[in-house]
């Protein structure tokens, strides 16, 4: 990018040797072994006759058993919780499918018997405004001082 100087010739360096730092016994990166214990009980002496009529003596040791391994699901968890998930979403869902569907009827029904209430209303008030108005041309009986006794008129 920079055009180089000219002016001067360029250093030479020195090579650089590095000298590797061995490690004293003080210093290794690795604890040193720890001493045995030996069992607080020392176990019995087992021999064994061989067939050839040698006899080969020692102690019994008992096997270490490795501890049994998980079992693992052949399904992970994860998976299983995600079908759940999944199957607990799609049925409500469906509720709420017919839970709108309920609302909705239910706000149809209501719309409907507004207007059957309005038009019942309605049709009162025409035949109380357009009724028969004094009866025309029919006899009217106007009772003043009529006394009422055991369902019979006396004037």
């Amino acid at each position: 990018m920079y055009p180089e100087h000219t002016d001067r010739a360029p250093a030479v360096r020195a090579p650089e040797v590095h000298h590797p730092t061995p490690l004293t016994p003080a210093m290794a990166p690795y604890p040193a072994p720890l001493a045995t214990v030996q069992p607080h009980t020392v176990p019995a002496v087992a021999s064994v006759v061989l067939p050839d009529g040698r006899v080969v003596t020692g102690y019994a040791i008992t096997p270490i058993q490795p501890e049994p391994l998980a079992a693992k699901p052949a399904v992970s968890r994860a998976a299983v919780n995600t079908a759940l998930g999944g199957i607990g979403f799609g049925a409500v869902c469906g509720g709420l499918v017919l839970l709108t569907t309920f609302i909705a009827a239910l706000a149809a029904l209501i719309h409907q018997l507004i207007i059957l209430a309005a038009v019942i209303f309605g049709g009162w008030v025409a035949v109380q405004v357009f009724g028969a108005r004094g009866h025309r041309g029919a006899t009217t009986v106007n009772i003043r001082k009529a006394v009422i006794k055991r369902n019979h008129f006396h004037g």
